[in-house]
């Protein structure tokens, strides 16, 4: 990783952080989802600065918390919902596979 860097911008102030080649575009998409959720917040709160990148931080890791146990995606309703889908799905199928 020696002399990789990607200068970016988050806040208004400018940061130079190491980086490698291959995970360059990763961290050009994090730091959009960052910049996209200071505006967010900073829309919602008229929070800014420090305040605003430290209530980004929690809202961030709250949500990953949430994911990670399980509760910010509902894995038993998509479970059903594709189970739904594969049995429509073979149903039209099997109708086709009968003209044939």
């Amino acid at each position: 990783m020696a002399g990789d860097f990607l200068d970016i911008v988050l806040l208004g102030r400018e940061y130079r952080v190491g980086c490698t080649p291959e995970n360059r575009a990763a961290l050009l998409e994090a730091v959009t989802l960052l910049d996209e959720k200071f505006a967010e917040l900073g829309a919602k709160t008229q929070a800014s600065g420090e305040r605003l990148a430290v209530m980004t931080a929690l809202n961030i890791a709250h949500e990953s918390l949430q994911v990670q146990r399980g509760g910010g995606f509902d894995m038993p309703g998509a479970r059903r919902r594709i189970g739904l889908m594969k049995a429509r799905l073979d149903g039209v199928l099997a109708q086709q596979e009968k003209r044939f």
